[in-house]
């Protein structure tokens, strides 16, 4: 079992920034890929950025390439996100997952973290 939680979500106005951290603990042995998703009311999960156990390899989508960046920190079995020129539409719940093999797709993640808000007010 591995437990996340996330942290750092809140309110901020456009333009402003925030980050978000993830601790695991359990058998992190097992979090190969760690990724945050975001939903929005009334809209699908989506992922927002992955990145891999060696950090080398990272995903983006393209709403927040530019803007936000991903990067973990393997001894402290916390992954980052940290979030530039926020926009309202990045507004949603913002959750942290672990997957013990190379996966963009959900359904492949294994654990996932409570969730934080992320409110962006224009």
């Amino acid at each position: 079992q591995v437990q996340l939680v996330e942290s750092g979500g809140g309110t901020v106005q456009a333009g402003g920034s925030l980050r978000l951290s993830c601790a695991a603990s359990g058998r992190t042995g097992s979090s190969y890929t760690m990724g945050w998703f975001r939903q929005a009311p009334g809209k699908e999960r989506i992922l927002v950025a992955r990145v891999t156990k060696s950090g080398g390899d990272t995903y983006y989508a393209d709403s927040v390439k530019g803007r936000f960046t991903i990067s973990r920190d393997n001894a402290k079995n916390t992954v980052y996100l940290q979030m530039n020129n926020l926009k309202p539409e990045d507004t949603a719940v913002y959750y942290c997952a672990t997957a013990n093999r190379f996966t963009d797709y959900a359904p492949r993640y294994d654990y996932w973290g409570q969730g934080t808000q992320v409110t962006v007010s224009s």
